[in-house]
C-alpha cells in the first residue's frame, strides 16, 4: 500500500517549521514525521496535541516529562499518561484528570499514587476492575470495595481477604 501523500510531504518538509505547524494543525498524528528538533518544540507538540491528543506518543522525551504539555493530552484520553516521564507520576492533579477520562490509567501510576484513596476511588468509579492495581490497603477499604462491586461483582475477586468476608460486599455479591 503506498504512503499517504501527507506523510510523504511531512517528510519532505520535516524541518520546515511553518509547514509541519500548518499540517499538526489539521492532522496531530503528523507529528511522527516531523524532525526531532520540531518534536522538541513545545509550540508545535501542543498545537499536535490540541489537534489529536494521542500525538504525545510522538513528542520528545523532554516534552513528555513537561506537565503542560501531558496534562493537554491526558485530560482529554487518559490513556496517554503512560508517556508521561518518571518526573510527573507522583502529579496527584495530572493523574486525576487522567482518571476522570480512563480509569485504567491506574496501571501505570506510581506505588504512592495507588496508595491515595482519592486517586483509588476515582480510578474505580470511571473503571471498577482496575481496583486490581491498587494497593493493599486500599483494597480493604470498603468505601471503595462497595463502590466497585455495585458495578461489577467481578471486582469481588481482587478485594483484600478480610473485605471479602464483610457482610455488605458478600450481600452484593450474592444479590
Amino acid at each position: 500500500m503506498p504512503e499517504r501523500i501527507e506523510i510523504t510531504k511531512m517528510k519532505q518538509n520535516a524541518n520546515n517549521r511553518e509547514y509541519v505547524m500548518e499540517n499538526v494543525k489539521k492532522e496531530g498524528a503528523l507529528l511522527e514525521f516531523a524532525s526531532d528538533e520540531l518534536r522538541d518544540d513545545k509550540e508545535v507538540v501542543l498545537e499536535a496535541i490540541y489537534n489529536n491528543p494521542e500525538a504525545l506518543e510522538f513528542a520528545s522525551e523532554r516534552l513528555k516529562g513537561d506537565r503542560d504539555v501531558v496534562y493537554n493530552s491526558v485530560s482529554k484520553v487518559g490513556w496517554t499518561y503512560c508517556y508521561a516521564k518518571e518526573n510527573l507520576l507522583e502529579d496527584k492533579e495530572l493523574l486525576l484528570a487522567g482518571l476522570k477520562v480512563s480509569g485504567q490509567i491506574l496501571y501505570f501510576a506510581s506505588k504512592d499514587m495507588r496508595d491515595d484513596k482519592e486517586v483509588v476511588m476515582t480510578a474505580v468509579t470511571n473503571k471498577p476492575i482496575i481496583i486490581k492495581y491498587a494497593s493493599n490497603r486500599l483494597r480493604e477499604d470498603k468505601e471503595i470495595g462497595l463502590t466497585a462491586m455495585k458495578v461489577s461483582k467481578k471486582c469481588y475477586e481482587f478485594l483484600g481477604p478480610n473485605l471479602k468476608k464483610d457482610e455488605d460486599i458478600l450481600a452484593i455479591l450474592n444479590e
